[in-house]
């Protein structure tokens, strides 16, 4: 009944009109006004790419739930529009490994036949949507990216993806991602049983990942959204290298039930899930869908998540930062970081140049924590599931320290993380960079080599802290990566995932944010 990889077949439907492939007015007001604060426009060989997506696959989730609603389209043509967008780009990104065709036309006839009848499933009835591969789906191949779940078919679905079902969306497939979402290596989404996946603006670069595939679908047009999940930057990265959104929420807002690395033992204190999208917008209304316990993740908290929209911009203070004290910003992203700082200064905000202390030795108790057993964990990892040949970007080496420098790492984490919080009551927003430069190649390795990639990270610190952190498109590379997207990361107070939001679409904006890929 179910495809186990997406077809490679590229179909009249999915060759736009060169009406259709224009950029909408709001499209190009919002390239221009990156070009405006320095930051190029996007340029690329005609004859390398096709044209883009077409103007409904370029509607937001929110625009295109309400077009459903109102009758103006429908829940199967969207479908059919999506699997014809899939089939032009995939052979060229390979972001969606495995496709759910009849199940979901059957499924869009059925959103259609209840909306004929006055009926709707809820906010996000017959919306088309992909989910990353590390999340368990029913009925459909459910891999994580690991070769000995690669005829793996669940009986259940993940919590997050029953939730976005149960509201009304249309899964039509799932998206790449490193072996248990680890283990990309230097080359971001990769794996043993789907292989590579490459960013829908230049392919000779990485889309990031973990949650690579879903960024690199949703940029291109094929999915309205995605669900993904960042153990240390998994989303933010490839909303930041795609130029899309997308929110890590608070540590307890969304449950992980039904992930490859999901809830239990010490290890999963950093795993958090969320949404990608290509507006803003459209996470404020996924994320309440998607939040909440669910009887399973012990770790989730029954905290009331804020309205965006009550926010008041002007009254926040804001800390601003381009250095994580080990690597600092490449001179294009400490540019983006001082114009998105000016859009809040514009308001009234209090603006202050600030960082959280610590953060290299809270990375440094990290990388200690996490390599205390050995990786022994993640060998229990391929045991359970089967896996004799691990991804050559899975890291399996790491020295056992003993229960007594264990327990020390423990300890200095949680100090460091009660340190910063105290900080943190001053602010109610930091501004700083979603990555220590633009996307880079699929090759690439930073001066330093390997031992110098850890440094590059400006994301892992808040996974460490729990605290919530989104990304928004705000430019476009001119130097380090030119004509790729670039993105900022705004980072709340615990549980003030309301606050990220409403700063995250301010940013959106001023910028214009997603513009589609030439793809």
């Amino acid at each position: 009944m179910f495809d186990t990889q997406a077809t490679a077949s590229v179909t009249d439907a999915g060759e736009p009109s060169a009406a259709s492939a224009r950029l909408s007015r709001r499209r190009f007001i919002g390239a221009t006004a990156g070009a405006a604060g320095g930051l190029a426009l996007l340029r690329f060989a005609p004859s390398a790419f096709a044209a883009p997506a077409d103007e409904l696959l370029q509607k937001s989730v929110v625009e295109i739930a309400a077009l459903l609603k109102a009758g103006k389209v429908s829940a199967v043509e969207l479908v059919q529009r999506c699997y014809a967008r899939i089939d032009a780009v995939n052979p060229q990104i390979n972001a969606v490994v495995a496709t759910c065709r009849e199940r979901a036309y059957a499924e869009a006839a059925e959103a259609d036949a209840l909306l004929a009848a006055g009926k709707t499933r809820g906010p996000l009835h017959g919306v088309p949507f992909t989910v990353k591969d590390s999340f368990d789906t029913a009925g459909l191949v459910s891999t994580g990216g690991t070769l000995g779940r690669k005829d793996f078919v669940p009986g259940k679905d993940a919590t997050v993806v029953a939730r976005a079902r149960a509201a009304g969306a249309i899964l039509l497939g799932k998206t790449n991602t490193p072996e248990f979402t680890l283990g990309g290596g230097g080359k971001g989404t990769v794996n043993l049983v789907y292989g590579l996946t490459r960013n829908p603006y230049n392919t000779a670069y990485q889309p990031s990942g973990s949650s690579g595939g879903a960024g690199a679908i949703v940029a291109a047009c094929g999915a309205y959204f995605d669900i993904g999940s960042d153990y240390g930057g998994s989303i933010r990265g490839p909303a930041f290298a795609n130029g899309i959104a997308g929110i890590k929420p608070t540590y307890g807002r969304v449950p992980r039930t039904g992930h490859i690395v999901g809830y239990g033992g010490p290890f999963d204190n950093f795993q958090e899930t969320g949404p990608l999208a290509r507006e803003v917008g459209d996470l404020a209304l996924l994320l309440p869908i998607l939040a909440g316990p669910d009887g399973r993740d012990a770790a989730m908290a029954p905290v009331p998540l804020g309205d965006p929209a009550k926010v008041a911009l002007g009254q926040l203070r804001i800390a601003w930062y381009v250095s994580n004290g080990q690597m600092p910003a490449s001179e294009e992203m400490q540019t983006l970081v001082r114009q998105c700082v000016g859009y809040f200064e514009k308001l009234g905000c209090t603006i202050r140049q600030d960082a959280p202390p610590k953060m290299k030795e809270l990375a440094a108790a990290r990388s200690t924590f996490s390599g205390a057993d050995g990786r022994a964990y993640m060998r229990r990892l391929l045991a359970q599931h089967g896996t004799r040949q691990a991804s050559p970007g899975l890291r399996l080496d790491g020295a056992v320290i003993s229960a007594a420098e264990f327990t020390a790492a423990c300890e200095q984490m949680d100090a460091i993380k009660s340190e910063q919080l105290a900080w943190l009551a001053q602010y109610d927003l930091i501004v700083c960079p979603a990555s220590q430069r633009a996307p880079i190649p699929l090759d690439w390795m930073p001066p330093g080599g390997r031992e110098a990639r850890s440094g590059m990270s400006y994301t892992s610190q808040y996974n460490t802290t729990g605290w919530p952190a989104g990304v928004v498109r705000a430019g476009t590379s001119a130097k380090d990566a030119p004509g790729l997207p670039i993105g900022i990361q705004i980072v709340g107070q615990p549980w003030r995932d309301d606050v990220v939001l409403a700063a995250l679409a301010h940013i959106e904006k001023q910028t214009g944010g997603w513009i589609a890929p030439s793809i």
